[in-house]
């Protein structure tokens, strides 16, 4: 039988993750990350996000599509490369000197808690029809995407509670610093070269928009304006159907073909669908 992966068809994640609105979710999720002091100071020491602005985020979308849609192998070589890139780099907290370990289970954690309740709430709140018990649902699965980075499963939220309890605990953690501001910048104006400076024209609502989605807890800490919630709820809707407007088979071409892949493995109906959300 074809290799589902990970997750395959009967799960939320992969429709969830085919959704159109996945794209704002995930420029979303790296503002909320940017508010933990040492986890943005890792990635701003680490990484040249500012020279390659495409180059960063399309392998951040393209660890989550191979995870989603690849084979069972191809998402544990995928996890073996982050693993590894995890285990040799290091970075100092800019507060205490501090080494931080980019392994460190407190900040992959960190990481994957803002990324799924960033995915679902803002997927969600464009139109995806996920009710409560799939919400729930889907947190359970992520703990497979969260285990393949290093962390223990049982140890990572599996329920919407659970995600408010983490959320509440680490909260106190969060703050607004030189290296959040950095991110921020960048995620209004990622092109910075000067043949590719006239693209944040089109982009900069684009990532207002993906900013002011976050939780007003979050907004607040960053400490900026933001759109009205009804405005970039609507912008979120809007989103969502032009994404859905464009065919299937142009649609997932972008960025890495990873569902398309899954599709000739596994035939037409493993295409994601909110429709079959609501089947499961």
């Amino acid at each position: 039988m074809a290799d589902g992966g990970l997750f395959g068809p009967r799960t939320v994640s992969w429709h969830l993750h085919g959704d159109p609105t996945m794209w704002i979710a995930g420029i979303c999720s790296l503002f909320l990350q940017a508010l933990h002091p040492r986890a943005v100071a890792a990635v701003v020491q680490n990484s040249r996000f500012q020279e390659d602005p495409i180059g960063r985020l399309r392998r951040t979308s393209d660890f989550v599509g191979v995870a989603t849609y690849g084979t069972t192998e191809k998402a544990r070589t995928a996890a073996q490369r982050v693993r590894h890139v995890h285990r040799v780099l290091s970075a100092s907290d800019p507060r205490t000197g501090d080494e931080i370990r980019l392994d460190d289970p407190d900040l992959l954690l960190w990481v994957h808690c803002a990324e799924v309740a960033s995915f679902s709430e803002i997927v969600r709140r464009a139109g995806f029809p996920l009710s409560d018990a799939q919400h729930d649902r889907y947190f359970a699965e992520q703990r497979r995407s969260a285990e393949l980075v290093g962390l223990d499963p049982d140890q990572v939220p599996g329920s919407r509670s659970e995600m408010d309890d983490y959320f509440r605990r680490v909260r106190p953690e969060l703050a607004r610093t030189r290296e959040s501001d950095v991110v921020f910048r960048f995620l209004h104006h990622p092109f910075t070269t000067w043949w590719l400076r006239p693209l944040n024209v089109g982009y900069l609502p684009i990532g207002h928009l993906a900013y002011s989605l976050l939780p007003g807890w979050a907004r607040d800490l960053h400490g900026r304006p933001a759109m009205p919630d009804r405005v970039a709820t609507a912008g979120a809707k809007a989103f969502r159907a032009f994404g859905g407007s464009v065919p299937d088979r142009i649609r997932y071409r972008f960025p890495s073909g990873h569902v398309l892949a899954a599709v000739e493995r596994l035939g037409e109906q493993a295409f994601p669908s909110a429709k079959a959300v609501v089947r499961l």
